[in-house]
């Protein structure tokens, strides 16, 4: 999380040059596709809560994902990360054009923590976030490929303490848009914001940084994330 992003007055622009690129890109030759044909791409678009800051690569959640889905002999061959520290849906926008990313079999999407706490306008987040379910969408070739996950809240650490009802207040109405969007495309909406809230500060919860989820806490997540997820490659 920071201070550091400017409005940038052309978003929309950017936006259609991205998806232009995306649309370019999937109908591109299949070269880029699995090879292995008995094992699954993932790929995992957001920021810092998805590139599992704080805490070892393997106890990343979508690493764990990873595992779960092995130890239910769902084989993962490829796990790809676009995600950063601090970034807000624009960021995410830029590094998924400078990332250039193919096809995979399931794709996430979990951001907007940092639009909230840079207090950016919601009609960013709104415009931007529907921009990248579009994209996830391309990525994972169909919407029955894609997941969403709820942003957790960052209020109940010590780091947030200080306003915690307004942090909550607000992250509820981005999770709240976020939900309406996805399940207007039929595409599943996992809610762990309420794992990040009983979970709270205790012990296990949190990354040496009091503020970031523990590993442990990815785990929780993941145990309310993979039963989609083996759903979504059952299909």
């Amino acid at each position: 999380m920071n201070h550091s992003i400017c409005f940038k007055p052309t978003h929309m622009l950017f936006q259609i040059l991205l998806l232009a690129s995306i649309f370019s890109f999937s109908a591109c030759s299949n070269d880029d596709e699995m090879t292995e044909s008995d094992s699954y791409s993932f790929l995992a678009l957001g920021d810092s809560y998805t590139i599992g800051e704080g805490v070892p690569e393997k106890a990343r959640w979508p690493n764990q994902l990873k595992d779960s889905l092995e130890t239910a002999g769902i084989e993962v061959g490829t796990v790809d990360i676009i995600a950063q520290t601090g970034w807000t849906t624009w960021d995410l926008l830029g590094g998924i054009d400078a990332a250039q990313p193919g096809q995979y079999d399931f794709v996430s999407l979990l951001i907007g923590v940092n639009n909230q706490f840079q207090k950016r306008p919601f009609i960013e987040y709104e415009v931007e976030f529907n921009t990248l379910l579009d994209a996830a969408t391309e990525f994972a070739q169909g919407v029955e490929n894609v997941f969403v996950v709820s942003i957790p809240d960052y209020g109940v650490t010590p780091f947030g303490a200080s306003n915690a009802q307004v942090i909550a207040e607000e992250l509820d109405a981005y999770n709240e848009y976020a939900k309406q969007q996805a399940e207007a495309r039929g595409i599943p909406f996992i809610d762990i914001t309420e794992i990040s809230r009983y979970l709270a500060n205790s012990p296990v919860a949190l990354a040496p940084d009091n503020l970031h989820p523990s590993g442990y806490q990815y785990g929780q997540w993941v145990s309310a994330i993979l039963p989609t997820a083996i759903d979504i490659l059952a299909e």
